[in-house]
């Protein structure tokens, strides 16, 4: 399909016939921010008699104070690449930099319509330094989140800390323990809270029982989970260490895995996540894995083939040098080794040398019987189901009939 789309809804952004993701929020005022940062130019310059309007003109706005050519060339780039959620401005003007506090350029400053109003980067504007001041003060110290603005958090690149409440009465409570550790490691981990009685849910997601309040951390990059011992109080003497100790690389992810199998032995190689590292990091053999929902009706269409290619590959004395395997996604997290999420059902991914390869192609079976083909490591070759069941008649000498 010319412009991919693969699930409704889709939302699109097209400009001069080209179209790209849409990636803001799906409220209406999400949806406004996103497209006048879109129909903007990618950087506005600015003057006495238009910076109040831009500077008002959404939650977050960037502007760079600088007069240089390397800078300017520098916060193009810059803006070039972060359009999609942030309006840039520039101020080449000293006087007018004086006026709003600037003394020293170059100057990047995000003004944003919460907690202290502002932040200033000094010094040479750096791409890398730049983009990371910008993401870690364009998010406020602690918010609400939902469904329109978790994206945000997302492309921050930080762990989320959650407060699950479900007392109104409470919250405010709780956010008071919560906001010195936001202050304490801002541009470290972000903070939020969240709604338990309409998120419930989302709980489970980040390895939490419902009975609220409750904490926990997700590194949402990798999906990994680190619950707040429920049985604890929300005090800040207990959730110190908590905090600390995860961003020091001390507390274990928690991964929800189904009971390993007492019989394993079928043509598909059942996973659960306890097995993971031990079944599809194994750098000995490669592993075709198929990450499945029982509900899913593409899995359920996808299952005989898959038993087919397991099936295929023992007939031929391969099922030593690729494993085809399968795991309940419902019942089983993906642990941090395994360096993906899983996004939809099925996810299938192809594993060699305990590296991984998505397999989006055909799910017929002479289409993965083609892809293990060219990406296998054992330099073997799958024979197409034909060309095997000819050899096996040869080697029996052609002989059919049977023997008194």
């Amino acid at each position: 399909m010319k412009h991919e789309v693969q699930g409704y809804p889709t939302m699109k952004v097209f400009r001069k016939g080209e179209s790209t993701e849409y990636r803001g929020a799906r409220k209406a005022d999400g949806i406004v921010s996103y497209m006048q940062k879109q129909a903007a130019p990618a950087i506005t310059d600015l003057d006495s008699a238009n910076f109040e309007e831009f500077k008002n003109s959404d939650r977050v706005i960037v502007v760079a104070y600088a007069n240089d050519d390397a800078s300017k060339a520098e916060l193009k780039n810059i803006a070039e690449k972060m359009r999609d959620d942030f309006m840039v401005g520039l101020v080449a003007d000293e006087a007018l930099a004086k006026e709003h506090g600037v003394t020293q350029l170059p100057t990047v400053v995000v003004y944003k319509q919460f907690d202290e109003g502002r932040n200033d980067l000094e010094g040479i504007i750096d791409a890398d330094k730049v983009e990371a001041f910008i993401k870690a003060h364009s998010i406020p110290l602690v918010d609400e989140i939902d469904a329109s603005n978790f994206q945000l958090y997302a492309e921050s690149g930080l762990p989320l800390a959650y407060l699950f409440s479900d007392d109104e009465d409470t919250l405010k409570t709780h956010l008071d323990v919560i906001k010195p550790f936001a202050e304490k490691y801002k541009g470290k981990m972000n903070f939020v809270y969240i709604d338990a009685i309409k998120y419930a849910g989302h709980a489970g997601n980040v390895g939490l029982k419902e009975n609220f309040p409750a904490v926990a951390i997700q590194n949402l990059e990798t999906g990994a989970k680190y619950p707040f011992d429920q049985s604890t109080a929300l005090t800040a003497e207990k959730l110190e260490p908590f905090f600390a100790d995860y961003l020091d690389g001390k507390i274990k992810a928690t991964v929800k895995s189904a009971e390993i199998p007492a019989d394993n032995n079928g043509p598909v190689k059942v996973v659960v996540a306890d097995q993971f590292n031990e079944l599809v990091l194994d750098k000995s053999k490669d592993v075709f894995l198929e990450v499945y929902a029982p509900w899913c009706g593409h899995c359920k269409n996808l299952e005989p083939i898959w038993t087919q290619l397991g099936e295929h590959l023992a007939k031929q004395g391969l099922a030593n040098d690729i494993l085809i395997a399968k795991m309940d996604g419902t019942e089983n997290d993906i642990p941090e080794e395994g360096g993906f999420q899983v996004e939809g059902f099925p996810t299938l991914k192809y594993f060699k040398g305990g590296e991984a390869i998505d397999y989006d192609g055909d799910r017929s079976f002479d289409d993965l019987v083609k892809f293990l083909n060219e990406h296998n490591s054992k330099g073997v070759t799958i024979k197409a189901e034909e060309e095997a069941e000819e050899e096996a008649k040869e080697s029996g000498g052609g002989n059919t009939h049977d023997e008194l």
